[in-house]
């Protein structure tokens, strides 16, 4: 009799669930609900949303797992009750922080030695630190800091203890990635007092049971759930174009780049994920489309009629500001137009923009590994666009590989607890997705355009 598992993706936009064979990976039922929009959500919210995808599901898994949109900072009391709203990953009003973080560190050199990164204004500790600057009450009543899957795995846990994984503690700017430990004085400093941080879970390690008897996994952020769905490889590159934008590979060593941005996350196999992630991602695409009066089959066709290189437009993708480069106050931009323009060549101008965007994320991440990725993945929403994937191919210059469609997330959280639940010392193998590839013709002036249009504006990240 076949035994079954429950991955969770309870990303910024919704919560997912999927119910899978433990032993072949097959799907057999799944639900879907949707979180509010914002910057700062009640937690309450991804709690409901958790209970409606999970209650005809739970009871039928042997285990669980949980992955989570990453950074977002949940302050509880000692009741492990919510002190104040969530602050998520895009929200950039810590940015003054990060830059105070980054001194009380040592420097941006010194803080990727000792935390794989440089604090960026997306990273859990700038946002705990702007608390204890302009909410010290809170800051005061808070005695432990969880992450938003954290707080949804405690949900489930019969035993109500805190638990963190490897893989999402390596994106708070208070974890040492090279020794996979926690820097609890770093947490410390940023709120004020002392405070209790999650255990940290190994790759495997049931840490608990849900009320139906299920194992409970570890849980990983997203971007590690992804790369367990995706049995990532070595020598693979994702690019996985949500909310944001990230491009990401598998290492074998902690990363530690303080020149580039790139984020030297751990993995959720013990393994490590160099990563460069934007703020800006596929609802760049939902914004041309609005801008330009048109559904998104209509921009697809715009953005197809036009040539590439869009009469010579160039559109900066800064929507929330951005991450990757480090602009957290930066605006989009639509600039360089001439007076044969089209709507066509806005539209190609505004889908170059953010391939654009992934590129610059691409190359820091192949800077900083030292090599050239032997193929590139595409997934998430924006993977869906015809124009978004020949457009990436062209100004990325290579063949690049798109995946059936599936929640890899949640599929990752789903072979954690599989794994959890096989007790291997390794996870299981299931069938990898049949990949389509997108050839086209190479256009270095795309980007060479972008960046020397970029670099006029915001000289302080020019190379």
């Amino acid at each position: 009799m076949a035994e079954f598992v429950l991955g969770v993706d309870s990303s910024t936009q919704s919560c997912k669930a999927l119910l899978v064979d433990a032993a072949t990976g097959e799907i057999v039922d799944e639900r879907r609900a949707v979180h509010p929009s914002g910057t700062e959500v009640d937690p309450s919210a991804w709690v409901q949303a958790l209970d409606e995808v999970t209650e005809e599901l739970l009871p039928r898994a042997s285990a669980v797992s949980i992955a989570g949109q990453q950074h977002g900072m949940v302050l509880l009391d000692e009741d492990n009750q919510v002190v104040r709203d969530a602050l998520l990953w895009n929200d950039t009003r810590s940015a003054t922080e990060a830059k105070e973080l980054t001194a009380f560190l040592g420097g941006p050199q010194r803080a990727a030695e000792l935390i794989g990164s440089v604090p960026l204004a997306s990273y859990t500790a700038t946002k705990v630190l702007w608390v204890r600057k302009n909410e010290p009450e809170n800051a005061a009543r808070a005695t432990k800091i969880a992450l938003p899957h954290d707080y949804l795995t405690l949900q489930l846990n019969t035993s109500q203890e805190l638990y963190t994984d490897h893989g999402e503690a390596s994106g708070t700017a208070y974890y040492n990635t090279a020794r996979r430990q926690w820097e609890s004085s770093i947490a410390a400093w940023a709120i004020g007092h002392s405070v209790e941080l999650p255990r940290l879970a190994e790759p495997a390690e049931a840490v608990g049971k849900t009320a139906t008897g299920a194992l409970i996994a570890p849980g990983t952020g997203d971007n590690m759930g992804a790369a367990l769905g995706l049995d990532l490889r070595d020598g693979d590159a994702v690019v996985s174009m949500g909310t944001s934008a990230v491009a990401m590979m598998l290492s074998d060593s902690a990363p530690a780049d303080y020149k580039n941005n790139v984020s030297g996350f751990a993995d959720a196999t013990g393994r490590y994920l160099p990563l460069a992630c934007t703020l800006n991602g596929a609802p760049v695409m939902d914004f041309a489309a609005a801008t330009l009066g048109v559904d998104h089959d209509e921009l697809a066709e715009l953005v197809l009629s036009a040539s590439p290189g869009a009469q010579g437009a160039v559109f900066l993708p800064y929507l929330n500001g951005e991450r990757t480069p480090n602009l957290p106050h930066a605006r989009s931009h639509l600039g360089n137009i001439g007076i044969g323009i089209q709507r066509r060549d806005v539209a190609r101008a505004m889908v170059e923009g953010l391939a654009c965007s992934v590129r610059e994320g691409l190359e820091k991440i192949v800077a900083q590994r030292g090599a050239e990725p032997r193929r590139i993945i595409l997934i998430g929403g924006g993977a869906k666009s015809r124009a978004f994937r020949e457009v990436l191919a062209q100004v990325l210059g290579i063949d690049i590989y798109v995946p059936e469609p599936a929640e890899f997330v949640a599929l990752g959280a789903a072979r954690q607890a599989a794994w959890v639940l096989s007790g291997q010392t390794n996870p299981p193998r299931w069938r990898q997705p049949e990949m389509m590839k997108v050839s086209a013709e190479k256009r270095p002036s795309i980007y060479r355009n972008y960046i020397n249009y970029r670099n006029k504006l915001y000289p302080e990240v020019a190379s």
